[in-house]
């Protein structure tokens, strides 16, 4: 059986589902170090893989050339890294589930994705964790890796696993701490105003942050108030500080899918925000006028 279409490999493997931007930079990383590693992707996107390997652009770790095998099914038994964007999971859960994975730790972007795929997936280990990096894919097997770092994020109870063990035997900066819920709240407090304000301006961080401090700092404060009553103390003198501290030419990936009208996450971060406030009674008039404006566009 081909290599774009065989489902065989061994169930000691990571396999990543989605061979994008932080899928293609995971998948070099980690066969580099010398991982048994397999990229899940889309038939055309495979075959290029498969043909011509994934090449990495990246000032942190160098530049690099891997011949990473591409599949187009979830391997039975593997550890998953799931790496798509958020709004590909209902089309995934039935073959993940076919899968029957023996780890399954996402790196999506969001807060509600987990109770998707905890309904459908049966796994020994089901994590959801995040990873802090700009990236981006420039063709279907080039990435190039632009912020001068990457840091994963698990939950303390996933701190054992064979993924983090190899995250780690790369030279990967990975955190083991707190709940789910913390781990994923920490990502999103900051990235979803980042990415709303990048993408409401259409400008890079440094310059949205400063385009109106009121509109930002009253979306700060809608989105640290929602965060606390969910259980996540945050105030929004953190998210000033995370948002200022970054590269002021950092761009959001939602910036670019709605520049180039691609699909989107606008629904998983923003839409997943008012939702969650709308239901613990917070204000969210602001986030709400961005969300309904940037997808009006």
């Amino acid at each position: 059986m081909s290599q774009t279409t065989s489902s065989d490999t061994s169930p000691a493997a990571i396999a990543i589902v989605g061979a994008g931007a932080v899928g293609g930079l995971l998948a070099v990383l980690l066969h580099r170090a010398g991982v048994e590693v397999v990229v899940v992707a889309r038939p055309a996107t495979a075959r290029t893989i498969t043909a011509d390997g994934l090449r990495l652009q990246s000032t942190q770790f160098g530049d690099g050339h891997a011949m990473v095998p591409a599949l187009t099914e979830v391997p039975s038994g593997a550890r998953v890294i799931l790496a798509t964007k958020a709004f590909a999971v209902p089309g995934l859960v039935d073959e993940l589930a076919a899968s029957r994975p023996t780890e399954l730790v996402s790196l999506l972007n969001g807060i509600e994705h987990m109770k998707t795929l905890r309904a459908s997936v049966p796994s020994g280990l089901l994590a959801g964790g995040s990873i802090a990096v700009e990236t981006t894919r420039l063709g279907p097997a080039v990435i190039e890796h632009r912020s001068p770092f990457l840091r994963l994020t698990v939950p303390a109870d996933a701190a054992d696993s064979a993924i983090v063990a190899a995250w780690r035997s790369a030279g990967l900066t990975v955190v083991s701490a707190g709940s789910e819920a913390e781990v994923l709240w920490s990502k999103l407090r900051f990235l979803a105003p980042m990415a709303l304000l990048t993408a409401y301006w259409q400008q890079p961080i440094g310059a949205a942050v400063a385009h109106d401090q009121t509109l930002t700092a009253g979306l700060l404060a809608e989105v640290a108030a929602i965060a606390t009553l969910d259980g996540v103390p945050t105030a929004p003198d953190q998210l000033i500080g995370a948002l200022t501290a970054l590269p002021p030419a950092m761009r959001s990936s939602l910036q670019g899918d709605l520049e180039h009208g691609h699909q989107n996450e606008l629904d998983a971060i923003g839409g997943a925000l008012v939702r969650r406030g709308e239901a613990l009674g917070a204000d969210s008039s602001i986030l709400q006028r961005i969300v309904a404006d940037l997808g009006a566009r």
